[in-house]
């Protein structure tokens, strides 16, 4: 499962020197799991229709966190799931994580990476478009520069350029558009829940691909067990660290570490699957994470 927006840090009181160094050590753990789930999930799919992948990461991550709600007293079913906004980010959720996983399946997992370290960029340009929210010139030149990374990254209109890396554009605009939504959806609704609803997207998004793809179920061998089981181990101990870390440290101190996850799945596409960034690459992401940084900064000025 993704980074999902996480709210609360620390109720607006400054956490001190010590309490943002213990968060931004949970995000990075957050961020290094998060890589971590997106391998194992590549290397399912290799063995497995990618929409079986889904439906069975779906199944385990909403079993853990249905667990994980009735533990803390969190309703499952109430009104506010059912509000618009929840609605809306469920369509976003199943968007984002078809494509996404398509893009793991199908493309590096280094660029499927970098590309999704656009979501941010994309996130605060919309809240400006569609909330109102307030973004100066200078976030506005930020954001441009950054998708001008992401195009570095895809380079159309040449012999570099695949088709199927587009498939991690739409996945993040899923995300991004999933971000969103979770900006305005019940504060009721606890990060349980959320994150219960947001793998039961998930398995409607495998069951979409499944319609599409056609393909027969295979059954799993030890490999592919493993494999989605660790998954679904890393990306809900992902989650937990997120939260943790979101709510140690202030959300302007480890917010930044977010980009380790850019490091860890490039690391992790070169041992595991051989994978070799070329320039091009490397330089949109650079683009991408400084103008992500500088929109992190000036919102904080803000």
């Amino acid at each position: 499962m993704d980074d999902m927006q996480a709210g609360g840090g620390t109720g607006g009181a400054a956490a001190g020197p010590e309490g943002n160094l213990a968060g931004s050590l949970w995000m990075i753990a957050a961020m290094a799991a998060f890589a971590l789930e997106d391998a194992l999930i590549k290397g399912a799919a290799a063995a497995l229709p990618p929409w079986q992948v889904l439906m069975l990461f779906g199944l385990g991550g909403a079993a853990v966190f249905a667990m994980a709600a009735r533990l803390r007293g969190e309703a499952l079913l109430s009104a506010a799931a059912g509000s618009r906004a929840m609605r809306l980010r469920a369509v976003f959720e199943v968007t984002g994580r078809l494509f996404y996983m398509l893009a793991l399946a199908l493309t590096p997992l280094s660029s499927a990476t970098v590309i999704l370290q656009a979501t941010p960029l994309l996130v605060v340009g919309a809240a400006a478009l569609v909330l109102g929210e307030r973004v100066g010139w200078r976030r506005w030149s930020a954001i441009l520069i950054g998708l001008a990374g992401v195009l570095l990254i895809l380079r159309p209109g040449t012999e570099g350029f695949s088709a199927l890396s587009l498939l991690a554009v739409i996945g993040t605009l899923g995300f991004a558009g999933r971000d969103l939504a979770s900006r305005v959806a019940p504060p009721s609704l606890g990060p349980a829940v959320l994150g219960f609803y947001g793998f039961l997207a998930v398995i409607v998004a495998g069951a979409a691909l499944a319609v599409i793809d056609g393909t027969a179920p295979v059954r799993p061998g030890s490999g592919a067990a493993l494999s989605l089981a660790g998954a679904v181990a890393a990306g809900t101990l992902a989650y937990g660290c997120l939260m943790v870390a979101m709510r140690t440290g202030d959300v302007s101190a480890v917010t930044p570490f977010r980009y380790t996850r850019l490091i860890f799945g490039i690391a992790l596409g070169i041992v595991i699957f051989g994978e070799r960034p070329d320039a091009a690459m490397i330089a949109g992401a650079g683009l991408i994470v400084l103008s992500g940084l500088f929109i992190l900064w000036r919102g904080r000025r803000a």
